[in-house]
């Protein structure tokens, strides 16, 4: 962000990476050279690393780097000989953090979309109980094809992570989207899981979306968000172990497994909603993009065009957060503030203003209906900014930050007392 930084007073130390293990596929392309590099990176972060390659991999590297960057043997064939590998399809992925396939062919995304298996790598992801974090690279045609974006579509929906792709140069000599993303990227992305069950016994609630506010029964007030980062966070805080209530705006998105959505349509309609799930919450997020006004007095039938200018007459919507934040016992709240412009000053005075513990602060027009964000916290400590990265990835790195906030904050049954 462009804007100057407010001064920070200093913050704890972020906590050592969590992860532990992950199986790293590699399959065929030019990029798969990255995951060269991908392993090298966890490695060093004292991350085990379980390589896997194609066939078609090894026409690009061989096993023998992977295995001397690793340390680890790396097998590549399903029907392997000795008894240490006549389980390796099932025994390979139990105690892994994660399956990551980097770089992931449109042939292996439509495997796994489909549930094919028919090599160890295939065979090991369908077998598999840890998380799936896919990463594509291929030519840019072959990424827009309809049915490469059907087979990724599946794959989101079945709950796997996508990771990319990158635009840019191509090996091709193309230019567009189907790079793969950066190691760095990825490495980041994968030490930024939340630890496991973080939020486990915490009832999270959560508001996400529009919403909609009626001139009349055909026309309406609304805005371009989303919701797609306060789905993202439902979905990370039900990873972290939270039970997890979303009320949600008018929005297209699935319900993330796991989560209790409940459906509403104005602001009225959602500070309702979230007035009656507070009680039981411990942590309530305001990600919704409610809004500020609306029609003071809506028409019960469609107004209809007559060449005249029409005048609206609005009124002030409920501050839901700060309606939330001023309760005798309030849960821990967290605030999302979107601004044209000056983002950190604004969102730290909408954070005092309110008496927050914790704001999420970013660019509206950066981050609205887009796929990824960059924000800044913003807390008693000071500013804390965090890299551009999928919305995804930095819900479950949120999802880390306000687990660290939490500990002196009551209980559920401390505020009902």
């Amino acid at each position: 962000m462009a804007d100057r930084p407010l001064k920070s007073a200093g913050t704890p130390k972020s906590p050592p990476p969590r992860l532990a293990r992950v199986v790293l596929g590699v399959t065929g392309g030019i990029a798969a050279y990255k995951a060269a590099e991908l392993t090298r990176l966890l490695v060093k972060s004292g991350v085990a690393v379980d390589v896997v390659m194609t066939d078609a991999a090894t026409k690009f590297v061989t096993p023998m780097t992977f295995q001397a960057l690793s340390g680890r043997p790396v097998p590549s064939e399903l029907w392997a000989s000795g008894a240490d590998n006549a389980m390796g399809h099932i025994a390979l992925s139990r105690g892994a953090d994660a399956i990551v396939v980097a770089p992931a062919s449109a042939d292996f995304i439509a495997k796994a979309a489909n549930g094919h298996a028919d090599d160890l790598l295939s065979t090991l992801v369908s077998a598999r109980e840890c998380p799936l974090v896919v990463v594509p690279a291929m030519n840019r045609q072959m990424w827009g094809n309809r049915a490469t974006q059907r087979n990724v579509a599946t794959l989101r929906g079945d709950g796997v992570t996508v990771l990319g792709p990158d635009s840019g140069d191509q090996a091709c000599g193309e230019v567009g989207d189907g790079r793969m993303v950066e190691p760095e990227a990825i490495h980041a992305w994968l030490l930024a899981l939340p630890s496991a069950k973080v939020l486990a016994g915490k009832h999270v609630l959560l508001t996400a979306g529009p919403t909609f506010e009626a001139i009349d029964p055909v026309r309406g007030i609304t805005n371009r968000s989303s919701g797609k980062m306060g789905y993202a966070l439902a979905e990370a805080a039900v990873a972290a172990g939270a039970t997890v209530t979303l009320v949600s705006g008018p929005t297209a998105l699935p319900t993330p497994p796991g989560v209790m959505r409940v459906d509403v349509t104005s602001a009225a309609d959602m500070a309702k909603a979230v007035d009656a799930a507070v009680p039981s919450s411990d942590i309530f997020v305001g990600v919704a993009a409610v809004a500020d006004y609306t029609p003071a007095k809506p028409s019960a039938q469609k107004i209809k065009k007559n060449g005249a200018a029409m005048k609206l007459e609005l009124a002030p919507t409920v501050d839901i957060l700060a309606t939330v934040a001023a309760r005798r016992k309030p849960p821990f709240c967290v605030g999302f503030a979107a601004e044209s412009h000056d983002v950190e000053r604004l969102g730290e005075e909408k954070r005092r203003r309110k008496k927050l513990p914790l704001v999420i602060a970013n660019r509206a027009q950066d981050a609205i209906g887009a796929d990824a964000n960059e924000v800044v916290l913003l807390d008693s400590h000071g500013a804390h900014p965090l890299p551009r990265m999928d919305k995804r990835a930095l819900a479950r790195r949120l999802v880390e930050e306000i687990a660290r906030r939490l500990p002196a904050q009551p209980t559920t049954a401390d505020r009902a007392r």
